[in-house]
C-alpha cells in the first residue's frame, strides 16, 4: 500500500512531502525533460508561494490553512489546483478532496483535463490511483470510497456535498476555481463543515475578479485577515501571450474593468461585470405573454462566422419574444441562410429584418438586397453607437453591439422570453467593462470563447431586434430613414 515505507520504497520518498507541496511538485514532475515540460523549470513564483503557504500552515498547525488567488487571464491556475490535488492524495492515507468551478462546463472541460494531464505526467505512483472524468481514487476496494478527489457540481438548492466534507484526524481539501462566480451559499456551506479538529484542512480559492461583490470579493475585504492573498497580474508569468494582452490594453484601455480583472487579477469598480443578471433573465421567462398585434414583428439574424457557432433567428413583437420559436441554423452555405430567412419573413409578415453584418453576414445581407426582401437593415455591430440608455442618460455606448444589448436589458423588465437553454445562458453569459472613455464596453466573443463560454448567438439574435425603431402596424415604415448600418 502507498506511503508504506515497507511495502514500497517509493511511498517513503513521496510521504517525505506530506508537509512540502513545493517539493513535491518539483520532485513529482519531469521539469526540463523532453516532453511536456522541456521547456519548463518549475513552479511559476506565484504558485511557489501559494505552495509553501500550505506547507507553513501545515508545519505550524492551523485550523484551515486558506488561500485566495485572484487573477488575469491564462497564469497557470487549473495547473496549481492540479498539484495540489495530487498532493494532497499521495502524501497523506485517505485524504478527502473535492474541486468545484463557477459551472459545470468549467469543471468538466477545464478544470478536470488539466488534473488528468498532470496525472499523467507524474514520475513515480501513477498505478496507485485510478482516474476517471469525475475522480481520482485509490486503486484499492478497501479505501477507494475514502482516499479520493472528485469533482462536485453545485447549485444554490443542492449544497449537501458540500456539507459531508468531514475527514476526522485525517486530511480534506476544498478547491474553489473561478470562484468570484460561485454562490454565497455554497461558500456558507462549505464553511460551516471545515470544522473537524485535529485535521489537516486546506481551502483554496482561485479565480478571475468578476464581480466587486460575494464572498471571493470579501477574502480581500472584510475577511483579508483570514486568508493568505494573492492578485496576480497576467503580464509577469512567463508563459502568457504578451503580444493578446497588449492587444487587450489597446482595445479596451489600460484602466479599464476588463483590464483590471481579465489581466491585472484586480477587481472591477463598476461592481458585477454580468451586463445582464440571471434573476432579470428568470423573471422574463416567467412573465406572462402580452401581445400587441399593433406592434411590429421584427426578426434578428446572427450570422455564424465559424463552425462552432450557429446562425440564429429570433423574432420579437412588442413585449413578446416568445410568440414564434427561434431558428438555429449550422450550415456554411450563405445563399441557404439567406433564403430561409426570406422564407421566414414572408411567412410571419416582418416589418423589420435586422442582419448582423460583421464578418460573413455582408453575405448574406446583400443577396436578401438582391431579392428585394422588404424592411431589411444592416447593423454592424463595431459601429458607433447612436442612442443613449433609456434608463440612464449618462451611460454611453462604446459601439452598436453594447447599445442593443443595453435597449434589450431595459426591455427584459417588461418583456417576455422563451425558456431556451441557449438563450438563457448567452444572455447572462456577456461581461462588460468600461473603456477609457468610460463608454460601456461588451466583451468580445472571442475573449468568452478564451474563458470557456459559447459565442452567444442566440442572445446577438434577439438584441438585433432593438437595432433601430421601427413603426407600428398603422404607421408607414420608412427604413430609408435608417441610413447607419445599410450598406
Amino acid at each position: 500500500m502507498p506511503l508504506d515505507s515497507q511495502a514500497d520504497p517509493a511511498s517513503s520518498f513521496v510521504a517525505e512531502y506530506a508537509h512540502d507541496p513545493f517539493g513535491f511538485v518539483m520532485a513529482m514532475f519531469p521539469w526540463g525533460q523532453p516532453g511536456a515540460l522541456v521547456d519548463r523549470k518549475g513552479p511559476e513564483d506565484w504558485q511557489r508561494k501559494v505552495l509553501e503557504e500550505i506547507g507553513a500552515g501545515l508545519k505550524s498547525g492551523d485550523d484551515v490553512i486558506r488561500e485566495a488567488v485572484a487573477s488575469g487571464h491564462g497564469v497557470g491556475k487549473s495547473a496549481l489546483v492540479s498539484w495540489i490535488v495530487l498532493w494532497a492524495l499521495y502524501t497523506c492515507p485517505d485524504s478527502r478532496v473535492a474541486v468545484t468551478a463557477n459551472t459545470e462546463p468549467q469543471l468538466r472541460t477545464k478544470t478536470w483535463p488539466e488534473l488528468l494531464k498532470w496525472f499523467r505526467l507524474l514520475v513515480v505512483g501513477r498505478e496507485w490511483f485510478q482516474a476517471t472524468a469525475t475522480s481520482i481514487y485509490r486503486d484499492d476496494p478497501e479505501c477507494r470510497e475514502t482516499w479520493k478527489a472528485d469533482a462536485l457540481t453545485w447549485s444554490e438548492n443542492n449544497t449537501e456535498a458540500f456539507a459531508g466534507l468531514h475527514n476526522v484526524g485525517k486530511r480534506v481539501v476544498l478547491i474553489f476555481d473561478e470562484a468570484s462566480a460561485i454562490a454565497d451559499k455554497v461558500w456558507e456551506v462549505a464553511e460551516g463543515a471545515l470544522t473537524d479538529a485535529n485535521t489537516e484542512i486546506v481551502w483554496c480559492a482561485f479565480g478571475n475578479p468578476t464581480r466587486n461583490v460575494g464572498r471571493f470579493r470579501e477574502c480581500f475585504g472584510r475577511f483579508r485577515h483570514r486568508w493568505n492573498r494573492q492578485q496576480v497580474d497576467s503580464r509577469t508569468v512567463s508563459f502568457t501571450n504578451k503580444g493578446q494582452l497588449d492587444q487587450w490594453a489597446k482595445d479596451y484601455g489600460e484602466d479599464s474593468d476588463f483590464m483590471r480583472v481579465r489581466v491585472k487579477g484586480e477587481f472591477p469598480r463598476a461592481g458585477s461585470m454580468q451586463f445582464i443578471d440571471s434573476e432579470r433573465v428568470q423573471q422574463a421567462i416567467a412573465r406572462e405573454a402580452v401581445l400587441d398585434t399593433s406592434d411590429p414583428l421584427i426578426m434578428g439574424v446572427d450570422v455564424a462566422r465559424h463552425g462552432d457557432d450557429q446562425t440564429v433567428i429570433r423574432f420579437r413583437q412588442g413585449r413578446n419574444a416568445r410568440g414564434i420559436p427561434p431558428i438555429k441554423l449550422r450550415i456554411p452555405d450563405l445563399m441557404k441562410i439567406a433564403s430561409r430567412v426570406q422564407e421566414e419573413a414572408a411567412k410571419h409578415g416582418c416589418r423589420g429584418v435586422f442582419i448582423d453584418v460583421t464578418g460573413m453576414g455582408w453575405g448574406v445581407h446583400d443577396r436578401l438586397l438582391s431579392l428585394g426582401l422588404k424592411g431589411l437593415v444592416a447593423v454592424d455591430f463595431a459601429t458607433g453607437s447612436d442612442r443613449t440608455d433609456s434608463s440612464d442618460a449618462t451611460a454611453k455606448y462604446a459601439n452598436k453591439r453594447a447599445e442593443i444589448w443595453g435597449s434589450m436589458r431595459e426591455w427584459l423588465k417588461h418583456g417576455c422570453i422563451d425558456n431556451d437553454p441557449e438563450l438563457v445562458t448567452d444572455l447572462a453569459a456577456v461581461e462588460y467593462g468600461y473603456n477609457s472613455n468610460n463608454e460601456i464596453q461588451l466583451e468580445r466573443k472571442q475573449d468568452m470563447k478564451k474563458r470557456g463560454m459559447a459565442s452567444p448567438d442566440d442572445g446577438d439574435a434577439l438584441a438585433l431586434t432593438f437595432a433601430y425603431p421601427v413603426q407600428t402596424v398603422e404607421q408607414k415604415v420608412d427604413f430609408s430613414r435608417l441610413k447607419k448600418g445599410i450598406r
